[in-house]
């Protein structure tokens, strides 16, 4: 590459870092994991950037490398996920680990016992459409799926989600 395309994906990772860091901490609910994934998303987004420039949204083509790369994770080899119960350390004032106070912390705790509930293909609807503020079309194609397969896969985590006790004993309290 040149240094001119260089500087420029430079500029475009550091301005992404944190943002796909969040994304693939959703898919995953491992820190280590999440930035793992993103290095291989940015590693190959670096080796094809002429073609992720001209992909008219190189936000887009990022995020399908990591929903790509999430998902051979478990093409690779058989992974058993476990999901922490507990929020990273912070190490970024804008990452997943962001220190919360008081009942926005215990509500946090709550909601990812409660992610970890849902299935993959559920857990990474809800994480594009809620988490990442995607929209139903934009999460169908980021999913390689029909829109009707992100609404009934949406309207059923959303309906597990109602009556997970996770979220329902910590409304409680």
């Amino acid at each position: 590459m040149t240094e001119h395309a260089d500087e420029e994906f430079r500029e475009f990772m550091s301005g992404r870092w944190p943002g796909t860091v969040r994304l693939a901490y959703g898919l995953t609910g491992d820190l280590g994991h999440a930035e793992d994934l993103a290095q291989t998303a940015f590693a190959k987004a670096y080796a094809s950037w002429a073609r992720v420039r001209r992909s008219g949204d190189p936000d887009a083509y990022l995020r399908q490398i990591v929903l790509n790369e999430n998902r051979n994770r478990f093409r690779k080899r058989r992974v058993t996920e476990w999901l922490t119960g507990r929020l990273p350390e912070p190490d970024h004032p804008d990452g997943p680990g962001r220190p919360d106070s008081g009942a926005v912390h215990d509500d946090r705790l709550a909601l990812l016992a409660a992610l970890r509930t849902l299935g993959p293909r559920q857990r990474a609807v809800v994480v594009l459409r809620y988490w990442a503020g995607l929209t139903e079309t934009e999460a169908a194609a980021a999913l390689g799926c029909s829109v009707g397969t992100v609404k009934s896969q949406a309207a059923r985590a959303l309906a597990s989600l109602r009556t997970s006790t996770e979220l329902v004993e910590e409304g409680r309290s």
